[in-house]
């Protein structure tokens, strides 16, 4: 595989990938646009897809996780995707689900892996070896999945492979209501999407009181989620988290500078989770 899109791209060419596991919507197709409008004669866009079993835990939606593949090959097809791999479990694993793993480490045991053990050491085996097969010159990722991506940056740089290949973030993208893209929106009844909205209204709010410091952040955010909490149906918390974007430690009362606000809750047997950017007391 990796051979054959060397080849393809020519000499001196890029292969961009975007990695999905699929139900692809206008998040996946933001990314797949910056790759494209950024991609010089003779670069490859490449698209995976696979729903990777090693980042769900028991009792997750691997089962029913959306699987769209046609819809997903139409919108490739009219975004320009030179190359769509959507492999199977035994081309990405070829010696069977891998006893050796990447390891997340301290900081994929915060927040996400808290709730979800495990999770970011199947993430980051997969995009390792997704990185490898597509031969990646440049990776594109949502800032939607912060703490996500930080970690893969950080993997990059301590496995020395940012000589490599180059790891980008776009920004969220949004509904016209606020609500973050994802492809577990759809599990979302007209009550339920109401109730989530909460997610992104808190992060709003909080950002809001940004030059005020963090603890001003965490109060406005946090009213919002508490107003949630008695919706029916309601909003159940699992965090609400201001942290340093390098490593997702939650920063002191006194931090200056860029942070995350992220916040992730279960709306019905939908969980959804939601980040903002934001300059804590203004820019140092």
């Amino acid at each position: 595989m990796a051979l054959g899109l060397r080849e393809r791209a020519g000499a001196g060419g890029r292969t961009w990938v975007v990695m999905t596991m699929g139900a692809l919507h206008e998040g996946h197709a933001t990314l797949v646009r910056e790759a494209r409008d950024r991609a010089a004669p003779g670069d490859v866009v490449v698209v995976t897809i696979y729903v990777n079993p090693l980042q769900f835990g028991p009792g997750e939606d691997y089962d029913r996780y959306p699987r769209t593949l046609d819809a997903d090959l139409e919108l490739c097809r009219e975004l320009g995707v030179d190359v769509v791999f959507a492999p199977d479990t035994a081309t990405v694993y070829p010696a069977g689900l891998p006893r050796v793993r990447v390891s997340a480490g301290a900081m994929g045991e915060r927040y996400e892996g808290a709730f979800r053990p495990g999770h970011f050491d199947g993430m980051l085996t997969v995009v390792h070896r997704l990185l490898r097969l597509t031969d990646a010159d440049v990776a594109l990722y949502g800032e939607k999945d912060a703490q996500q991506l930080a970690l893969i940056r950080r993997m990059v740089r301590d496995f020395g492979m940012d000589g490599a290949v180059e790891v980008r973030g776009l920004p969220t993208v949004r509904e016209p209501d606020g609500l973050a893209r994802s492809s577990r929106n759809r599990y979302l009844s007209p009550e339920e999407r109401v109730t989530a909205l909460a997610l992104s209204a808190a992060l709003f709010a909080g950002r809001e009181r940004a030059d005020a410091g963090a603890g001003a952040v965490r109060a406005a955010a946090g009213a919002v989620l508490r107003e949630a909490e008695s919706l029916r149906p309601p909003l159940e918390l699992d965090y609400l988290a201001l942290v340093d974007p390098e490593d997702f430690a939650e920063v002191g009362e006194d931090h200056r500078g860029e942070a995350v606000l992220a916040v992730a809750g279960r709306v019905g047997s939908t969980r959804l989770i939601d980040n903002v950017r934001l300059a804590l007391g203004g820019r140092r």
